[in-house]
């Protein structure tokens, strides 16, 4: 099971750094209406304060009795605005009415001093008010009266102020906070920029150049990542090539000898005279001829693990190309060997290791393929790059047998000569250039390899 992969870094320094801003922002948002509604109250306060006082000048004793100079003209101002109406009640004793809104509400707790406001809220038709209230003595010494006067003012109106102050303030704010994560952006982007130019060079380069990785005009800590890539890419290519002279030693050292047993074996074969020594010879020679194949595909699979070069070739002039190379050995073994499809196709490839995939999947064909059949060679244009295919009409493959072509030493015949990597071979090279290796029945009976590469050029 693959790892999943996280959050990328420039995602990550995002998150942190814009998130707490946000958080901020919210957070200051919410004080400042909190603020807004506060001051906003105060001023609300403060006027229905100064409106108590000049209503209450207005109500004036005579005798034991009131004279209220309130004229009609006044209450229309006080209530001309639905949205922003100032209600008032005039009590005697407090509690009875006599003028104005009698559903004011009465105050909770009593007014404890004679002459000075008190403030409280309450509720009028399902609306909430700020309302004053202020108690006024009256009347001669033996027969003293309180007066009460109220004035509510509907609170929509804080709640108005408020926002008003919210939206001038944020609005700017919130500009700011934009502006500020576009350069926070751009800055993560430009200091990420060095890991990103590494990342082009690690994708370009090869693991067996010498030169190492650039890292100018970088951070401290890019240059001590790119030191210590230098170093292990060093350190790999060292193995790379040890185990390149490794392998060109043994294909010196296992081919001559295997080379020499087979030429003696074919000249003992010539003076021998017995049937049993000639059938004796004829198994060494076999085996011999088997343990050559081997080694050879050992050694290709091998190479085909270590390095892809991978450069500007024409996949249909490669492919004719081999094509007439093994025509010989078809036409003696009664076969008939063509080429079919794109007369050019430009591809990014190694020609070695696609030569050696063509030859591997002509070799199967011919080796399991029996006498007069048709092996077809085919290079087409696909949605992924270029496929490329050996089609022939033999007896095929049982569906039980498909998947398992590629595995390394499987043998679906046991014919002399397969040692089972041709087709190992083909998909590590397929996949070192991006593609896949893939194997098709074709009707009414017969085998497709196809090769698709990722790239054309």
């Amino acid at each position: 099971m693959s790892p999943r992969a996280g959050l990328s870094l420039q995602r990550q320094l995002l998150l942190w750094l814009l998130l707490p801003q946000l958080v901020l922002w919210a957070g200051g948002g919410l004080l400042a209406y909190r603020f807004a509604l506060s001051y906003a109250e105060k001023g609300i306060d403060q006027s229905l304060t100064q409106s108590v006082r000049a209503l209450a000048r207005q109500v004036k004793p005579i005798g034991s009795g009131l004279l209220i100079d309130f004229p009609k003209a006044a209450q229309d101002v006080l209530e001309q605005d639905p949205k922003d109406r100032i209600s008032y009640m005039v009590s005697s004793p407090p509690g009875k009415f006599v003028l104005g809104n009698q559903n004011l509400p009465q105050p909770e707790m009593p007014v404890e001093q004679v002459g000075t406001p008190l403030l409280y809220r309450g509720v009028v038709d399902g609306k909430p008010l700020r309302i004053v209230v202020l108690d006024l003595d009256y009347g001669d010494d033996g027969s003293t009266q309180t007066l009460r006067v109220q004035v509510g003012k509907s609170l929509q109106v804080q709640q108005r102020i408020a926002r008003e102050l919210i939206a001038d303030m944020l609005v700017p704010l919130l500009a700011l906070g934009v502006l500020l994560s576009l350069l926070v952006y751009g800055g993560i982007r430009r200091g990420l920029a060095p890991l990103t130019r590494l990342t082009s060079q690690l994708e370009e380069r090869s693991v067996i150049e010498r030169e190492p990785i650039g890292a100018t005009q970088a951070p401290s800590e890019v240059h001590a990542l790119v030191k210590a890539i230098n170093g292990l890419l060093e350190e790999v290519a060292r193995h790379v090539r040890q185990e390149k002279r490794f392998l060109d030693d043994a294909a010196h050292q296992l081919r001559t000898p295997l080379a020499g047993l087979i030429s003696q074996v074919e000249l003992a074969q010539q003076e021998a005279r017995t049937p049993a020594l000639l059938d004796r010879l004829s198994k060494v020679h076999t085996g011999a001829q088997r343990s050559a194949h081997l080694v050879h595909q050992l050694l290709t699979l091998a190479r085909s693990e270590n390095h892809t070069h991978r450069v500007p070739l024409d996949l249909a002039a490669l492919a004719r190309e081999v094509a007439r190379e093994w025509t010989p050995r078809a036409l003696s073994a009664g076969m008939d060997l063509g080429f079919e499809g794109e007369q050019s196709l430009m591809v990014k490839g190694d020609a070695l290791q696609l030569r050696e995939a063509l030859s591997n999947l002509i070799d199967n064909a011919l080796r399991y393929t029996p006498g007069g059949s048709a092996i077809t060679l085919r290079v087409e244009r696909s949605e992924s790059g270029a496929s490329l295919a050996v089609e022939d009409n033999g007896p095929g493959l049982q569906p039980a047998e498909m998947a398992q072509v590629f595995r390394r030493f499987w043998r679906g015949s046991q014919q002399p000569g397969g040692c089972g990597l041709g087709l190992s071979i083909v998909r590590e090279i397929a996949r070192r250039h991006g593609g896949e290796a893939d194997v098709q029945t074709l009707a009414p009976h017969g085998l497709r390899v196809v090769l698709t590469l990722s790239e054309t050029d």
